[in-house]
């Protein structure tokens, strides 16, 4: 490709995975514009240009196109019809917006996932013609999904009894079969229009209970080589059956019988990526770019055991981003603190994530609780 100055990214989207990309693509000296609904934001801070738009505009994202030479995205939902037309026009756009409209529409996952004979929990749509027949087939509780709109644990219902019904999610969603899992476990991996595919480490994930994110990471994952293998096959098959280059993040249950099931694909860096800028050779971010141009692919090996955990917003304050603690907890060796420039918090907002490296995965994990229990982010306003 020779100097890869010479090659502009277009990204769709202004949040922090779009600003981690950006930090990445500094070190490699790749130019990046991002599209982004409002400025400041996580990314546009940081790029090298940026667009102000609805990230349905058509108008707007063909204004990025236009400058770029390969377009991409940091988010699902966004207008894909306009990504085919672009695709159509020779413009390179990676994911595919085939990718994308597959990713959209969690029931058409579910299809594609059946249809290469790829583990997953049964599934049918619902309407009130079947409903009584549905409740019957699975019994409760039932997960309720919504077919599209549904990010960071939204659009997920869980029916644990007949008096849930009349909360039901609206729209077209579909019942999913409830899987008593053992543990949620999730793997990276990376495609190049070349076919080369990298896999990352499998790591557990912990969920928290009040927002239903993906909370915690812990690599390398505690599942037997069995499971870990496993999950290796199942991870690479499912990404290779959507024929996408990019990153992906794969998120799967482990059952009590030890199935592997896959949940779902995000078709983008993931929050179950975060730990790959200090826990591998090669960031998730780093991947994402060297996939998306077609570059070679990087080591995916984990340096050290490592712990990830969230930080989100503190409950009861909404307005203008201050931090506490930040300076105690690099007092705690091994501490690495990443805040995604958001000026505004809310109760539960993704604000930043800390990294903890250390040669025991048990006082990593203390240490990370430990420094995110110390970092509060509040604001001005409550």
């Amino acid at each position: 490709m020779g100097n890869p100055k010479n090659k502009v990214i277009g990204i769709v989207g202004g949040g922090q995975l779009g600003r981690m990309t950006i930090l990445e693509a500094r070190k490699m000296d790749i130019e990046v514009i991002v599209l982004t609904p409002e400025h400041p934001s996580p990314a546009s801070d940081i790029a090298d240009q940026y667009i102000i738009g609805s990230l349905y505009d058509e108008n707007k994202i063909k204004e990025l196109a236009e400058k770029c030479d390969i377009l991409s995205y940091e988010i699902e939902h966004i207008n894909v019809d306009v990504l085919e037309e672009i695709e159509k026009s020779g413009k390179t756009v990676n994911p595919s917006s085939k990718v994308l409209r597959v990713i959209q529409d969690k029931s058409k996952q579910k299809a594609l996932l059946e249809k290469f004979d790829l583990p997953t929990s049964n599934w049918d749509y619902v309407n009130e013609d079947n409903l009584d027949d549905l409740i019957k087939k699975y019994g409760f509780p039932i997960v309720q999904k919504s077919c599209t709109g549904g990010y960071d644990g939204k659009g997920v219902f869980i029916i644990k009894s007949e008096d849930d019904l009349k909360h039901m999610l609206k729209g077209k969603t579909f019942f999913e079969e409830y899987i008593p899992f053992e543990k949620e476990i999730a793997m990276m991996v990376a495609r190049n229009k070349k076919g080369e595919i990298k896999t990352y480490p499998l790591v557990d994930m912990v969920f928290d209970n009040t927002t239903n994110m993906c909370d915690i990471t812990v690599c390398p994952s505690t599942s037997s080589i069995e499971i870990q293998t496993k999950a290796k096959l199942i991870a690479e098959k499912a990404i290779e059956a959507l024929d996408g280059y990019g990153i992906f993040g794969v998120e799967m249950f482990v059952t009590k019988e030890n199935e592997v099931l896959i949940n779902e694909i995000a078709p983008r860096p993931h929050n179950s990526g975060h730990y790959t800028i200090e826990g591998t050779y090669t960031s998730q971010y780093e991947q994402y770019l060297r996939a998306i141009m077609n570059l070679p692919l990087g080591e995916t090996t984990y340096l050290k055991p490592n712990v990830m955990i969230n930080l989100f917003g503190e409950s009861g304050y909404s307005g203008k981003t201050l931090v506490e603690g930040f300076d105690k907890a690099l007092e705690i060796a091994g501490v690495n603190i990443h805040l995604y420039g958001k000026k505004e918090t809310k109760p539960n907002r993704k604000m930043g994530h800390i990294t903890v490296l250390d040669d025991n995965i048990e006082i990593a994990l203390e240490k990370a609780k430990k420094a995110k229990n110390l970092i509060k982010i509040i604001s001005e306003e409550v």
